[in-house]
């Protein structure tokens, strides 16, 4: 890379990192810092728990963000000598590694970049996910499984919070269902779009003739509740209570009481159940909270819908048939709304997604764009 060429990318690289400070608002940012740190020096904060650890989580999301930025203009100031120094001592390795290093600034700038198109109403909060096996028999339940398990890689691998409220185990292999939180900052605006239908092709682990079968899961993403969401109160006559005894893989029983709960809700079908807690009492707290975290969800959907018939419009949901995952005869994973596609399938599976969630967060935002 010549020395012509370096310049000209770290120029374009300096403005699209003041593009994003100017939406992120550092001064906002740096006046939020100061009221954080305020507040979290009070002495009665740990009165309310559940507020002192939003206030917390929140000092040191900014403090991390405001460092990161920092650091990105000290790493633009650096590689720029490095490339100097490997240009004026003929030096190959010194001029790979600064080039290995402008690739990593481009990276993080482009993150940054992402995370200003997350602006929608719900964006910046925690969210709730559930995945479920769809056609496929064993092969979609083991499916379904291995998707739960590349969100709790990803979220592990971004510090993200997760706890995992139920999970339905398969007779022969695979979940049928789970449902999990994901806890962290613009987790919904990252995951919500995962929402939609995966499908995978592979050489059946559970055919004796090896043949190739086809499964499918579907994955749920709703944004997690809050106080000051408008949701009314669900009267006790639209939900049937039903308790009964944790369970795990195999049918195996993990609790001996009757502590697991299942909550339906009468008018929408909607299911909704929790067995991560020995107490039936907080299961229902939770089951309740993920409950009208859906029914907030399918609001908003109704409204869209309205919104969209009232428009013309003709197309289907993004959700929809979203992304395949090509185990034979090829390997490829490949989102069918972005064209985004890799071939480590097993890098993916492990909860290296971020490539796909960044094209599909641009998508979105273009489509949001068009309308």
């Amino acid at each position: 890379m010549t020395s012509v060429d370096v310049s000209a990318d770290l120029r374009e690289l300096k403005a699209t990192l003041a593009s994003v400070e100017a939406v992120l608002d550092l001064p906002a940012l740096r006046r939020e810092l100061a009221e954080l740190e305020a507040a979290a020096a009070d002495p009665g904060l740990w009165d309310d728990t559940v507020q002192a650890q939003k206030i917390t989580s929140r000092l040191s999301y900014v403090q991390a963000e405001l460092k990161k930025l920092a650091s990105l203009h000290e790493r633009m100031d650096d590689v720029e000598v490095l490339f100097e120094l490997a240009d004026d001592e003929s030096d190959p390795g010194a001029a790979a590694e600064a080039t290995a290093e402008l690739d990593s600034i481009r990276k993080a700038v482009d993150e940054f970049e992402v995370r200003t198109l997350l602006s929608g109403e719900y964006d910046e909060r925690d969210c709730v996910l559930t995945v479920r096996s769809g056609a496929g028999g064993a092969d979609a339940c083991d499916f379904a499984e291995q998707l739960m398990r590349m969100y709790l890689r990803w979220s592990e691998a971004h510090n993200f919070g997760t706890e995992v409220y139920d999970i339905s185990y398969a007779e022969e292999a695979g979940i049928r269902s789970a449902t999990f939180a994901v806890n962290g900052p613009y987790a919904y605006g990252h995951l919500s779009v995962e929402q939609g239908t995966h499908r995978v092709v592979r050489i059946s682990k559970y055919d004796n003739q090896g043949r190739r079968q086809t499964g499918f899961a579907a994955v749920e993403v709703v944004p997690a509740l809050e106080q000051t969401d408008e949701i009314e109160d669900i009267p006790e006559d639209e939900i049937r209570v039903d308790v009964y005894r944790s369970s795990g893989p195999g049918g195996q029983g993990v609790n001996t009481t009757d502590s697991a709960v299942r909550l339906t809700h009468l008018p929408t079908g909607i299911v909704v159940s929790c067995q991560n807690e020995r107490s039936q009492l907080q299961n229902k707290a939770t089951a309740m909270g993920v409950l009208k975290a859906k029914l907030l969800q399918r609001k908003r959907d109704e409204e869209r819908a309205k919104v969209d018939e009232l428009r013309g419009s003709a197309t289907a949901s993004w959700g929809d048939q979203m992304r395949s995952y090509v185990e034979h005869p090829y390997q490829m994973v490949k989102d069918l709304r972005t064209g985004f596609e890799t071939a480590d399938v097993k890098g993916v599976y492990d909860g290296n997604i971020d490539g796909f969630l960044e094209a599909g967060i641009r998508w979105r935002k273009s489509g949001e764009k068009n309308e």
